[in-house]
């Protein structure tokens, strides 16, 4: 097991100490997520910091950017992080790929899988193990002068992790990419039920080893030796439980808890404006699967308790409320690693 920081972007100079920081406190490594700065610009400035951390877009958006931008950047990241650096990508959501990015969308599943298949062209391709010339559906790509390329590099290709949510998403990422980033709106039953066994299908239809597939888990965590101070951590997880269980897509996850109907209660909350409605309808029975609760000394077992049905697989815990700490003063970033570092103990 591998406990890392969930982070945004942040100022370069800023994400290299970020770096450092998250290296002396005790985690893995930091699993970058891409919102208002570039996930890469960011791993690029950890790469470079001297911090002992592996690094993970987590995860980029993929169709704004050729499959060749994207794989010359992962190539590079990977040199520059000596062999540390992984790649996630993702479809984001059918507004921000079409509004914000001005860039096709449609089919996002078949259109995901043929991009990672594009990016392993392009890294044999960096190689010289055989000529550009992948033709696929949505990309085509075949031209590649030796002046054009960013040549071998002396660490194996960067993997290839994908998000993924429903069923279809995850069979194709055992099929086809070398891990999965499990959606943060996820509980021991959304696991049991739709993502090991999807991520199994998959890699078993492609006649893979299911134990070679990464899962990179967000978890929610309500952490404290007080009341008080877990009450904090229970609402900011009940408040990224209704922004991410508004999304239709995801009315399946409250579906399996015998909780229908909860995604409509949010979405008509969200449209009249009512984010105290939104939040309401997170009551703490429904809270309860969603996070991982326990003291500062508890947290690791709980963490590792929670990761059980993950055995077999590579697994890549990622603290949510990691990045929440990384504002504030005191030392609350680094209570957060070592209770990352008493996990990878415990998990043996």
């Amino acid at each position: 097991m591998k406990v890392h920081a969930m982070t945004g972007g942040a100022p370069l100079r800023d994400f290299q100490e970020l770096a450092r920081r998250a290296a002396a406190a005790g985690f893995s490594g930091l699993v970058v997520t891409e919102a208002g700065r570039t996930a890469y610009l960011s791993c690029a400035a950890a790469a470079l910091s001297g911090a002992d951390v592996d690094l993970a877009t987590g995860v980029a958006v993929a169709f704004p950017r050729s499959p060749m931008v994207t794989a010359t950047t992962a190539w590079e990241l990977a040199e520059a992080s000596g062999g540390r650096f992984r790649l996630g990508i993702g479809t984001q959501v059918r507004a921000h790929v079409e509004r914000r990015y001005s860039a096709p969308f449609d089919p996002p599943g078949p259109r995901l899988r043929e991009y990672v298949l594009a990016l392993r062209a392009c890294f044999r391709a960096f190689r010289g193990e055989e000529p550009l010339a992948f033709q696929g559906e949505h990309y085509r790509l075949s031209l590649l002068p030796d002046q054009w390329s960013p040549g071998p590099i002396p660490v194996p290709d960067p993997p290839i992790d994908v998000a993924a949510v429903n069923p279809w998403m995850l069979r194709m990422a055992g099929a086809v990419a070398d891990g999965v980033h499990v959606h943060p709106l996820n509980t021991p039953t959304y696991l049991r039920e739709t993502v090991l066994p999807n991520l199994a299908a998959g890699a078993e239809q492609a006649s893979l080893d299911p134990s070679t597939r990464a899962v990179f888990l967000p978890v929610m965590t309500v952490v404290g030796d007080t009341e008080e101070e877990r009450a904090r951590w229970r609402e900011a997880s009940r408040t990224m439980i209704a922004f991410y269980g508004s999304t239709p897509n995801y009315a399946f996850v409250f579906e399996q808890l015998g909780r229908p109907g909860v995604t409509e209660a949010l979405r008509t909350a969200q449209k009249a404006g009512d984010l105290a409605g939104m939040v309401a309808v997170v009551d703490d029975e429904l809270l309860a699967h969603f996070v991982v609760e326990g003291t500062w000394d508890e947290l690791g077992g709980a963490i590792v308790e929670r990761c059980a049905p993950l055995a077999g697989y590579q697994v890549h815990v990622v603290l949510y409320h990691a990045r929440t700490a990384t504002q504030e003063p005191g030392d609350t970033f680094e209570r957060f690693g070592a209770v990352a570092r008493e996990a990878i103990r415990l998990s043996g």
